[in-house]
């Protein structure tokens, strides 16, 4: 068994993918779909495939990938990704219905902060699909609650645009996503 999983790790990486264990994160590949159609779970369908797409367009990043800028006016990869992490702190707080801090940022790596977006979008869809009033899940900045409405239009939404602009750069950068994956589906073609 080890003796497979070194031949996968070593071919993985020979081939230029990820030496992470795909299981270890979520949003590999999007959970299956609900049987049932309500507001939770509709809404948790689009926070993973946010989770989706931010895991590929953020997976195996280079050093050189996370400095890229498509010009001197833009955010950087690894700025594009300090955003989504605040985007992602604020759909999860809404589902802790938990105020948003604007303090100091905390000092992460690429992969802990990678591993933070995924892990708190995971927890907000999840809380999403189990809820038969998505409602009650307000932004809140302060003593200001803002409708779930703008959760979609906003951070939601606003994370996914910027995913896209994550895989531009990084095509641009010379370090494509994975062919194989497919946005569609949310599988990846084996």
């Amino acid at each position: 068994m080890k003796t497979k999983i070194l031949t996968v790790l070593l071919l993985s990486s020979f081939l230029g993918f990820s030496q992470e264990i795909h299981e270890d994160l979520p949003y590999y590949e999007i959970p299956e779909y609900s049987d049932d159609f309500t507001a939770g779970t509709v809404a948790g369908r689009m926070v993973d495939a946010l989770g989706f797409r931010f895991y590929w367009a953020s997976h195996d990043l280079k050093a050189t990938d996370l400095d890229f800028k498509i010009n001197e006016d833009g955010r950087s990869v690894s700025e594009t990704i300090d955003h989504i992490y605040d985007l992602s702190k604020i759909i999860v707080n809404s589902t802790l219905k938990k105020a948003n801090d604007r303090g100091a940022k905390e000092e992460m790596t690429y992969v802990e902060k990678r591993k933070a977006i995924l892990m708190s979008l995971k927890k907000a869809s999840d809380i999403l699909k189990a809820s038969d009033d998505i409602s009650e899940f307000k932004i809140i900045f302060g003593e200001q609650q803002i409708p779930f409405w703008n959760q979609v239009n906003g951070p939601i939404a606003d994370a996914i645009w910027h995913c896209g602009q994550m895989a531009t750069s990084r095509r641009a950068s010379g370090n494509p996503i994975n062919p194989k994956v497919n946005h569609f589906t949310g599988k990846v073609r084996q």
